[in-house]
């Protein structure tokens, strides 16, 4: 970590506090006070007799979640300003299947979600799925979820790096209710500019009023008391489906764009139903006509229309929640929770992505025609070195289905001590299953048979011709390394048999867990019953101290197809993982009230909060928090906090096997046809040889191979965040409260993958010789064929941090004989989102910019404004709502700036009876596009054409639903 002047110093305090604190203090004079209940607030395990915490948290209530019309968690989640969008169900190729939340774009792996305060498990075991899976959360349970920024290690543990999400639940419900919601999307495709570039390039675009992506979502919550109010059971059970929504039902995602916005086209892929055959000379490219090669025309393979926009989903979650009082000093609870949630994510069809290098010159699928034009001066034995590029559009799109079902149990004793003390010990235990099914994909090694075919010349033991005779056969049936293959006739339009298709498709498997058991407990208690006390404050000392054991395991088990990178249309082999973490720890928290009741000071206290984490990896960590609290008067509260936070590295970013994987890059610099050339001299330093510049072949689908992995030597990412702010709680302006924080959050040690693209830019221009080795050039000097590839496994050597200001605003009033209204702003205004991918190189600012090493966009300012009208009419709320997204620009060579959008929404709901209300409601009202580019790749959570998440990727949203109580 860093070391400055403030951590030095926060340190200091620590110790000389927690010394006084100790000092006996004067008895506090006896006071007549309104009993007030305390609360826990997300941040600290300590009661207080206020809802605001010493740290900035944004809280969104289950009122919010039924107006906004979302039954997705992360629809809802994603809106708030000061989270970016990452998995989520507009994710078609590069989808886990989860859904994750990301607090203020530092990676959902430094975001700790949280239920009732309590540890989510890892969504998944797949890569990129580690995050906590939002699909497990019933969203008709969730009373509000509260949303803490900056580093929480002390309070919760690892992982806080960035922040908590901490969603609350109902667990007292008494009665039966259903709830039923339909929602559609509804899209206008009237883009002339992108349907004429489609249209001018062959291929069909959407046009008209479009309606599609049905979700249905049914709810059941039963709830009673028990023994005179002792206790309390909620059940719940919720089904939900999701239908899909193809990129073909949008005009702007009726092609994979190319170039820049002001001269978009359809880009696509080179791999073409017809076949691209080339040794890449740039002299020779062909593709099938008939029988017979002719030269390509440069046309390439519309592949974004097959690709979901939304994935199909299909979930049903269940469980109890339940506490009883044994007796005055203990009360038992329980949570079981269970869920099961299946999608598929469907991409453009397999094929042989130039996996195989040349074709046998005596191949009798060959035409004389085809034989003349590649094997000329070759002899019948000899073969013809060409790739081939060729998309199975026979044997139907891939479509990766996935599932997942999760078992999470916590149980739990909590009570009294004495007047003092109070306790809560649990133990919890989660599961996520994984099962995966892979389909449509194709086998390269049975692609490389199917293309090596012969004429069949055998005789049988009897001297009478095979049934095959003189007949196309493959030369591993005549040699009998495998009798099964069928010849893959891709020389012949229509040549193409579903004997062939049955032999070359080749389903993929995997499977696998993750696993989370805790056991934690903890005392709370006021020491001002022992005169710990100032002699300045009316209260005492509170502090929390406590013990937690933790264990987490992942097993990820690929099948053999997977784990060979058999798949042709996977990238690179997926290896198993198999590991275990395991961590014990004590933390801390003490509450100090300093003054009360004073002039300047009606309350002035010091939080603190420490935690001690031993690793069985040989890691220990200290973790801590100091934070102030100052009202000089009773309308005003200022809040001062700093944070120092850890993250141990994931078992994913530990024990992954290195392996090959795809990153986006335009070009390679060195490249055929490179529109920024890198020198010769340049270029000679990533390997390429004089013969080969400029003459390498690029990458038609922009995507080149790196090799990434686990680092069982990673070390604990550092973090250190300071958060400064005031609280304005006017008594003169009943219902009005204003809260604006400044927030800094620094990680340092971050672990990361650099990006491959940066190796090869810092080679070139530098010529360091450690990064240069990392890049290992193919034959011809391509990076994308083969095991050509750039190194770059998990390594402590990021830094990103990100600084500037949040502002929450609530105000209710009446407006007489038309009801009330009660309005809500929130927004953020970042000043900085630096990062850095290596010691030494450029700080790059990311405020307001998108692409290149940014990524994802990140706009300087995102807010909301919400305002609800309890209007006159009997039972009828209006509630409308304003989405602003600032601008960003391009900081890669297409240029495609996203100018600012702003969406509005408008619903309304109608308490028909005392038992039913039915709401009903239209977001995107306006049916704004969203912005496009032809950079949006899966790496940066994009998807047809734009950032599903971040933006109304369909179109409007319109919901209807009903609440029924019993």
């Amino acid at each position: 970590m860093k070391k400055n002047l403030l951590s030095v110093a926060v340190k200091g305090a620590l110790g000389l506090t927690a010394a006084a604190i100790m000092v006996p203090a004067m008895p506090a004079l006896a006071q007549d006070a309104e009993m007030v209940e305390e609360v826990v607030v997300t941040g600290s395990r300590i009661e207080r007799a206020n809802d605001v915490s010493v740290s900035p948290v944004t809280s969104v209530s289950s009122e919010d979640f039924k107006a906004s019309g979302v039954v997705r968690i992360e629809d809802m989640i994603n809106k708030l300003p000061q989270v970016a969008a990452t998995q989520t169900a507009g994710m078609a190729n590069g989808a886990t299947g989860t859904a994750t939340v990301d607090l203020r774009g530092l990676g959902a792996e430094r975001t700790l979600v949280l239920i009732d305060g309590r540890r989510m498990p890892a969504g998944s075991p797949l890569q990129d799925g580690i995050g906590a899976d939002l699909n497990q959360i019933p969203a008709g349970l969730v009373e509000r979820v509260e949303v803490l920024t900056g580093g929480s290690s002390a309070t919760y543990g690892s992982d806080a790096i960035a922040g908590v999400v901490n969603f609350i639940m109902m667990d007292d419900f008494e009665g039966v209710r259903f709830e039923s919601q339909t929602s559609v999307y509804q899209h206008n495709n009237d883009n002339s500019k992108i349907q004429d570039t489609v249209t001018g390039r062959g291929f069909d675009v959407a046009d008209g009023s479009v309606t599609d992506g049905e979700i249905n979502d049914f709810s059941m919550i039963m709830g009673a008391n028990l023994d005179n109010g002792r206790g309390n059971v909620t059940g719940y059970a919720n089904y939900r489906k999701i239908d899909a929504v193809l990129q073909s039902d949008r005009d702007y995602s009726g092609c994979a764009l190319s170039g820049s916005p002001e001269s978009f086209g359809c880009g696509g892929s080179a791999t073409i139903p017809t076949g691209l055959f080339s040794p890449f000379d740039e002299v020779n490219y062909y593709t099938v006509s008939g029988n017979e090669f002719v030269e390509w025309d440069g046309s390439a393979y519309n592949y974004g229309p097959l690709n979901y926009f939304q994935r199909p989903d299909e979930r049903w979650t269940m469980g109890v929640f339940g506490h009883y009082d044994i007796n005055e000093n203990a009360t038992a609870y329980t949570q079981l929770s269970y869920a099961d949630d299946r999608t598929v994510a469907q991409i453009a069809p397999s094929g042989n992505f130039f996996v195989t290098d040349s074709i046998n010159c005596d191949n009798p699928l060959l035409s004389d025609q085809q034989r003349a034009t590649i094997c000329a001066g070759l002899g019948d034995d000899e073969s013809a070195p060409y790739y081939i590029g060729r998309r199975n559009v026979e044997g139907g799109p891939r479509q990766d289905d996935l599932r997942h079902t999760t078992f999470r149990g916590v149980f739990g004793l909590r009570g009294d001590l004495n007047e003092t003390w109070s306790y809560d010990v649990f133990a919890q235990y989660a599961e996520v299953s994984m099962e995966e099914t892979y389909l449509n994909d194709m086998s390269s090694t049975r692609i490389g048979r199917a293309l090596n075919v012969k004429t069949d010349n055998r005789l049988d033991d009897e001297g009478n011709p095979v049934a095959t005779f003189g007949q196309p056969v493959c030369q591993s049936v005549l040699d009998g390394s495998d009798p099964s293959c069928v010849p893959w006739n891709i020389f012949q339009e229509g040549g193409v048999t579903q004997e062939a298709l049955d032999y070359l498709i080749l389903p993929l498997y995997s499977r696998g867990t993750t696993e989370q058991e805790i056991y934690s407990g903890y005392v709370t208690g006021n020491l001002g019953d022992y005169g710990v006390q100032l002699p300045t404050a009316d209260s005492g000392v509170a502090v929390v101290l406590g013990l937690e054991s933790r264990r987490e395991a992942l097993d990820y088990s690929p099948d053999s197809g997977y784990q060979s990178g058999d798949g042709a249309g996977q990238g690179g082999p997926s290896q198993p993982v198999s590991g275990s973490l395991s961590v014990k720890e004590f933390f801390s928290e003490f509450n100090v009230p300093l003054v009360s009741g004073k002039p300047g000071a009606e309350y002035l206290g010091l939080e603190m909060a420490y935690r001690y984490s031993d690793y069985d990896t040989d890691i220990q960590t200290d973790t801590y928090k100091v934070g102030l609290d100052w009202s000089p008067v009773s309308d005003v509260k200022l809040r001062a906090s700093f944070q120092s936070a850890v993250r141990h590295a994931n078992i994913r970013e530990l024990f992954s096997a290195q392996g090959i994987g795809l990153f986006d890059m335009d070009e390679d610099p060195c490249g055929s046809g490179a529109e920024k050339p890198a020198t010769p001299e340049q270029c000679v330093r990533s390997g390429v040889t004089a013969a080969q510049y400029g003459n390498i072949p690029q990458n038609p689908a922009g995507q080149y191979n790196y090799i990434g992995g686990g680092n069982t030597e990673l070390q604990p990412e550092e973090s250190e965040t300071f958060s400064a702010g005031f609280v304005y709680s006017p008594s003169f302006v009943e219902g009005l409260t204003v809260s604006v924080d400044y927030f800094d959050i620094e990680v340092t040690e971050a672990i990361k993958e650099v990006d491959p693209g940066f190796i090869l830019t810092q080679c070139l221009e530098n010529g360091n010789p450690e990064i240069c080795a990392k890049i290992q050039r193919g034959p011809n000097g391509n990076l994308w064929i083969g095991d050509a590839a750039i190194d770059s496994p998990n390594v402590n050597i990021g830094f990103f941090e990100t600084a500037g200001f949040d502002i929450n605003t609530n105000y209710g009033f009446d407006i007489g004989s038309m009801g009330s209204i009660d309005m809500n702003y929130i927004a953020t205004f970042l000043t900085k989102w630096d990062q850095q991918e290596i010691p030494g190189s450029e700080v790059v600012d990311c405020v307001g910019n998108w692409n290149a090493s940014c990524g994802a966009p990140t706009p300087e300012f995102v807010s909301t404004l919400r305002a609800s009208w309890a209007t006159p009419i009997a039972g009828l709320d209006v509630t409308g709502a304003w989405r602003h997204i600032g601008a960003v620009d391009d900081l890669g060579s297409k240029g495609a700036d996203f100018d600012a959008i702003d969406y509005f929404d408008l619903s309304a709901a109608w308490a028909a009876t005392d038992n039913v209300t039915v709401r009903s409601g239209i977001n995107n009202v306006m049916d704004e596009e969203p912005p496009l580019t032809a950079d949006a790749g899966a790496g940066i959570y994009g998807n047809g054409n734009t950032f599903p998440g971040t933006y109304d990727a369909l179109g409007r949203y319109a919901f209807l639903g009903v609440t029924v109580d019993f």
